[in-house]
């Protein structure tokens, strides 16, 4: 009764239901993190491009002395990065390890994985973010994601927020 009566409080306003699905989409097409997906123990705010969350000012926080580890500013780190795959309509399955050259033997040389894959109404194509090792110098170059099929997807890596990046839409 009160889902109806909501559904038809809203009904003039264009009141929609959405799932948890929707808000995965909604949530990559901004770029934002989905702790334990795009992270885990190793992942840093510099990894994820959010170095403006830490503090520039405060002489001691928590997480510093782990930010202040020499292995931290290793340029080989996965960071997050975004991906446009050369057919909009492809979207590359989460999970899926990411090599710049698709024909060489293996063991092949993995430079990290997809961790969201989504088709976005709003964006008119499939997106996706990957941990990358150094990521954030990739961007312009095309990758390759073989799978276990045979099939070779071919992506661009780009900034990981795809829809309103400068955030114009924010007030609506």
């Amino acid at each position: 009764a009160l889902w109806t009566h909501l559904m038809n409080a809203g009904k003039s306003k264009g009141l929609t239901p959405y799932g948890t699905e929707a808000m995965h989409v909604l949530r990559a097409e901004k770029g934002f993190i989905m702790v334990g997906q795009e992270t885990d123990g190793s992942v840093t705010p510099y990894d994820l491009g959010m170095d403006w969350i830490v503090s520039k000012t405060k002489s001691d926080f928590i997480g510093k002395r782990a930010l202040a580890r020499e292995s931290m500013g290793y340029g080989n780190r996965k960071q997050l990065v975004g991906l446009l795959c050369s057919d909009p309509r492809t979207v590359i399955p989460e999970g899926a390890h990411a090599v710049f050259d698709p024909n060489q033997p293996p063991p092949m040389d993995m430079l990290g994985h997809v961790t969201s894959s989504y088709f976005s109404p709003n964006c008119k194509r499939s997106i996706a973010m990957a941990m990358l090792r150094g990521g954030h110098g990739l961007k312009g170059q095309t990758i390759y994601f073989p799978l276990l099929d045979g099939a070779v997807y071919k992506a661009t890596v780009v900034d990981p927020i795809f829809y309103d990046p400068n955030g114009a839409r924010i007030d609506g």
